[in-house]
Parts: structure tokens; C-alpha cells; sequence
């Protein structure tokens, strides 16, 4: 570890930086072959929305925790010494306030060799910036690169120097949704409800957002202006879409917020043809209680059980992960469950080629060299589109009821041809 860093974290510990309490960590066991050495624990903190409005994304990381638990439970094994995993696991609360405030617990108190952070801008920024800030190396994942990279205020000569993120981009996501929709003939009058949030503000961004494509693709955009989330009343945009003849739905919403919305257009008689509505509809247990209004939502798919790869970490197939998730957990699939894995997959490889725990440089080195075939598709931070991103594959799905529940087809792969489709687009009854 470099003496700036160590300096850096002692001043601010002088400074009244204070440990709080609600950490849970998991030690690896001790079982080391006879032929090395035990050193020093790995130390990672995990930063992640566990109550909340953004903890339904976090379902899976009791589950991942075990596995990864698992996985490590012989240590790490770096020139004849190995090595102990440790992870700390900190709950972003679903506040960006909240994710800084532990990601500075686990950098100054903890002092953890590397930072992991997921689920929404609402805690992948704050934690990589408090990981820029005092020269601690971070991976996140599950947010679109730009509202990540753009709203850290990233510069695309120059890129972050100990953060790096992988996940797909609006680019994929608007392409695969316009792809999506030409599937059914409407009259491309599109309402979006987007909050006045990281995510809402760089999906409806004038220039590199959907508005600017969706023009150019001859759509009419019925947009109200951001909106105040948490929110219980949606009348207005209710009215607004049934009186300009809104046959398509699109946005990207807390799941409380669509609940909300797609209620209250039951009730007041607002039948689209289409609804594609990110976070809201990506997982099961969120629109289930919709009944058959939930048969036919369509949504973006960045993970599912056919996805055509496999982990390095435990060996399984995305069919394979997603079975053993059902199994124990008696929980139908669900997307945050691949990269809460390949999140813990893509660390464990890099601390397996660093020196050693306390050297952050080299931990941020193994970091921009990354080169891993993941659950989720490739990842490699050299690959752009800007410095420190990596892209992962995108399709786009429906939720079709069946005897055993609902299911998420997948109808839409011109983004990433390698993901197979299972069906085609059909309009909401």
C-alpha cells in the first residue's frame, strides 16, 4: 500500500470518522495444504441496498454470499501463501447518502484491499467515488454506464484511475427496445415516466438519452417532466396518455412507483398496447401481485437461465445458478442473481492476481487487466466505450403467465445475437 493512501486514511480517521455498527463478515476456513503458508486475510467490502425501495435487487445476495463463501473457503493462494477471504457486507440503505457513509466505514475503518458495490447509481456512485477519493481499488456493476461513468463526472480522455464498472449502456437499451416495439404495429406515441434521479435524468437526457433516437425513429414522446420519486399518485400522467392516445409505456421507475402507476391505469381504463418499464418490471416478485395485468410487460433482460455462459468461479451454467437459486431459496430466478455472481467472480480473479493483501496499486492494476469470461459475458475494462467500463450483453424480454406462474421470454436479440430468442413480441390484452 502506498504511504499517501495510508496517510490519507489515518488523517481522516484523526478527523472523527467514526465505525458503525449492522456489518456482517464472513471468514473463510482456515484448511491450508500442508505445502504453504497462511498470510493475511483478503478483506472485501460489499456495499448493496438491503431495505429500502431498491432492496428487492439485493434478494440474491444471501444466497451469492454462501456460495461465494463456498468457493473461497481454502483462501487464496499467491506464491506459496494463502491467503483468507473476508467480506463485509454494508447495506446501502437505498440512499446515496447512506452507501458513502459505509463505503468510507469500510475504507477507513475496515480497511478493506477492495470495494464491490451494485445495484443502481443510487449506490455505485457514491461508494466509487469515496473509493477515488482515498485511492481504494472498486468494481461495481448494475448500472447503465453512463448515468455511472457521466454522473461521477467522468471525462472520457481520462477515465477514473481506482474505479472500474461493467454493465450495458443506454445505447443497448434503446436499441433493443425500439427493436422491441417494431415487433407490434402502433402508432408510435410513446408516454415515459422518468424521476428526477440518476437514472431518470440520464435515460430522458436530451442528447444522449431516448428522446433525441426515439424523434429520429419517427416516435411522439408524451413527456410530463421528471417526477418526485417515491410517488403515489400518477393520475396526471394517466390522463396525459390516454387523451394524446399513448399505445406505448416506457421508462425506468422504482418498482413501488410502477405499482403505483400501472394500478392506477386499471382503474382509470388506460390499456397501452405495450409497457416496457425498467427496474419496475425486471423482477417476479414484483409485478406478481398484478395478477393478469402482469401477463405481456416487457422489460430489458440483462441475465436470465438461457444466457449462453458459464461461471468461472463455481463452475455452473446460468441454467445451473439459476436452478440452485430456486433450490434453495423456494424464489423463482431473478437478473440481479448473475451479476450479484459475477460481481464476486470478477474480485475473486483479480485479487488471484495481485501480490497479495495491502497492495492496492497492484489490486487496481489486476483490476484494468482484467480479461474474464464471466455468468454474465466477457468482461474486460479495456474494451470502452470509455476508460474503466466494460460492456455486458443486453436482450429484451415479456412476462408470460403459465401454469407454473410467469415466465420471462425472451423476444428481442439484436443487440447481442448470441442470447437466443424463445418467442415474439405480443401486445398486452
Amino acid at each position: 500500500m502506498n504511504n499517501n493512501t495510508l496517510t490519507r486514511r489515518e488523517a481522516l480517521k484523526r478527523l472523527g470518522t467514526a465505525a458503525v455498527g449492522g456489518m456482517t463478515i464472513l471468514n473463510s476456513t482456515t484448511a491450508f495444504a500442508a505445502s504453504t503458508k497462511k498470510g493475511k486475510a483478503f478483506k472485501i467490502g460489499y456495499v448493496s441496498p438491503q431495505t429500502g425501495p431498491l432492496a428487492i435487487f439485493a434478494e440474491p445476495d444471501a444466497f451469492t454470499l454462501a456460495q461465494v463463501k463456498e468457493a473461497v473457503k481454502d483462501g487464496i493462494t499467491i506464491d506459496g501463501t494463502t491467503h483468507p477471504v473476508e467480506i463485509i457486507y454494508k447495506d446501502s440503505q437505498s440512499n446515496s447518502n447512506r452507501a458513502s457513509e459505509v463505503a468510507s466505514q469500510l475504507i477507513l475503518n475496515d480497511e478493506v484491499d477492495l470495494v464491490i458495490a451494485a445495484s443502481t447509481p443510487a449506490t455505485t456512485n457514491p461508494v466509487a467515488d469515496q473509493c477515488e477519493l482515498n485511492g481504494v481499488p472498486c468494481i461495481t456493476t448494475d448500472t447503465p454506464w453512463q448515468p455511472h461513468f457521466f454522473g461521477r463526472g467522468g471525462n472520457p480522455k481520462e477515465g477514473f484511475e481506482w474505479t472500474y464498472h461493467f454493465f450495458w449502456g443506454l445505447e443497448d437499451v434503446i436499441g433493443s427496445y425500439t427493436n422491441l416495439w417494431e415487433q407490434i404495429p402502433t402508432n408510435k406515441v410513446i408516454g415515459v415516466l422518468f424521476p428526477n434521479d440518476s437514472d431518470g435524468n440520464a435515460w430522458g437526457d436530451d442528447k444522449l438519452g431516448f428522446p433525441p433516437v426515439l424523434k429520429q425513429k419517427g416516435y411522439k414522446i408524451v413527456d410530463l417532466g421528471r417526477y418526485q420519486s417515491p410517488s403515489s399518485d400518477f393520475s396526471s400522467y394517466i390522463y396525459e396518455f390516454k387523451k394524446q392516445g399513448v399505445e406505448i409505456v416506457a421508462g425506468v421507475i422504482p418498482p413501488p412507483d410502477f405499482a403505483n402507476f400501472w394500478n392506477q391505469a386499471g382503474q382509470q381504463g388506460f390499456n397501452p398496447k405495450i409497457v416496457t418499464v425498467a427496474k419496475a418490471s425486471e423482477f417476479p416478485i414484483a409485478i406478481e401481485p398484478f395478477g393478469k395485468r402482469a401477463n405481456n410487460l416487457s422489460v430489458e433482460v440483462w441475465w436470465s437461465p438461457t444466457h449462453p455462459y458459464t461461471s468461472g468461479l463455481t463452475g455452473q451454467t446460468s441454467e445451473q445458478l439459476a436452478t440452485a437459486y430456486s433450490k434453495a431459496t423456494n424464489k423463482q430466478w431473478t437478473m440481479p442473481l448473475g451479476f450479484k455472481h459475477a460481481l464476486f467472480e470478477v474480485a475473486i480473479d483479480v485479487l488471484k492476481r495481485s501480490k497479495g493483501p495491502g497492495n492496492p496499486d497492484a489490486i487496481k492494476d489486476a483490476i484494468a487487466n482484467t480479461d474474464y469470461a464471466s455468468i454474465v459475458g466477457p468482461v474486460n475494462f479495456k474494451t470502452g466505450p470509455v476508460p474503466n467500463i466494460s460492456k455486458t450483453p443486453l436482450v429484451s424480454g415479456q412476462w408470460r403467465k403459465s401454469d407454473k406462474g410467469l415466465d420471462l421470454v425472451i423476444v428481442e436479440n439484436s443487440q447481442a445475437q448470441a442470447i437466443k430468442v424463445q418467442g415474439k413480441l405480443e401486445p398486452i390484452n
